[in-house]
């Protein structure tokens, strides 16, 4: 995998993305499709879609139990520490975890907006009050070569 100052910049490759329900590639992502689509380009892993468990993005509670169920268990740790490019950010929308970002840097995350990816402040007050828990993916823990 590629250093961190570079994966930052590639992160900022994926500003621009068109926000689409259910969206999975270039040409349209929802947050959790976002996600998908970082991992496999940047990291070369592939997180299960979750299309089947959900009908439209709209659908909060089923959202929640895919990412924050998904996010609380299995190949996802609890980042306690210092935050790196590619951990996930969990928000809550609502009552709901519904609502995932990918760090970029401590403060600074690359998430789906209202209309397409951008890159925001995490710490920033519309954000901070909603943030539930970062996490980092086991294949990003591993040392190099491991």
């Amino acid at each position: 995998m590629m250093g961190r100052s570079n994966i930052e910049a590639a992160l900022s490759g994926f500003v621009g993305i068109p926000y689409a329900d259910l969206g999975r590639s270039r040409d349209g992502a929802d947050c959790y499709g976002l996600l998908c689509l970082v991992y496999a380009e940047i990291a070369g892993v592939t997180l299960a879609s979750g299309l089947e468990a959900y009908p439209t993005a709209e659908d909060r509670a089923a959202v929640d139990a895919v990412i924050h169920g998904g996010l609380a268990r299995g190949p996802w740790h609890p980042v306690i520490g210092a935050v790196q490019p590619l951990d996930a950010a969990l928000f809550r929308r609502g009552r709901h975890a519904s609502h995932v970002g990918v760090i970029l840097s401590a403060g600074r995350m690359l998430h789906i907006g209202d209309t397409a990816s951008v890159i925001e402040r995490y710490d920033a007050p519309v954000w901070r009050d909603r943030l539930l828990g970062i996490h980092r993916h086991e294949a990003l823990m591993r040392p190099a070569g491991g």
